[in-house]
């Protein structure tokens, strides 16, 4: 799996219908119509997401990365 920014992966929930509803601190909240969850992306200038929070996030946008 490749590395991938928290600002990079904001971008890639945006494309994808997902919308930022706040920020809290450093973390951005996303949610999308029609569903329940929501999602928070830590992100700290440009450093990668661990594979575990990314393989977590990834799976509940149902977004693959290929």
């Amino acid at each position: 799996m490749k590395n991938i920014s928290g600002k990079d992966f904001c971008k890639i929930l945006e494309k994808n219908g997902w919308q930022l509803k706040r920020i809290n601190g450093s973390h951005h909240i996303y949610m999308k119509t029609g569903s329940i969850s929501r999602i928070s992306v830590p992100v700290h200038a440009n450093k990668p997401l661990k594979i575990g929070l990314l393989n977590s996030i990834l799976k509940i946008s149902e977004i693959s990365l290929d």
